[in-house]
């Protein structure tokens, strides 16, 4: 079974037993999580598929968090050409991992 699931803004499609890496949530290792924004169930071969306005109202999805980490190194550079002015800044993100527990739907 797979669902399609909205968490800070981005969507997911997960699957019971996976694992995604998303931004960081404030939750400690081995918390549960709950999302309850599903905006599909489908089954392997797609010929049940739920659908509702906006969410599937019945449907949630049980997370449990893995590892917080951090992620590739983002760069931001600003310059202004023939004044040799450049600034060169990066940060690297936190980032959650997330395993799929179960898909209730």
């Amino acid at each position: 079974m797979y669902a399609v699931v909205e968490l800070q803004g981005h969507q997911y499609i997960v699957s019971e037993k996976a694992e995604i890496i998303v931004d960081n949530v404030d939750q400690a290792q081995g918390q549960k999580l709950v999302a309850d924004k599903v905006l599909a169930v489908f089954d392997e071969k797609g010929s049940d598929v739920k659908v509702w306005t906006p969410y599937v109202g019945w449907a949630s999805v049980e997370f449990e968090v893995w590892a917080t980490q951090k992620g590739e190194k983002v760069r931001i550079l600003k310059f202004k050409r023939k004044t040799r002015y450049a600034r060169l800044r990066g940060f690297r993100p936190l980032q959650t991992v997330l395993t799929v527990k179960k898909i209730v739907g």
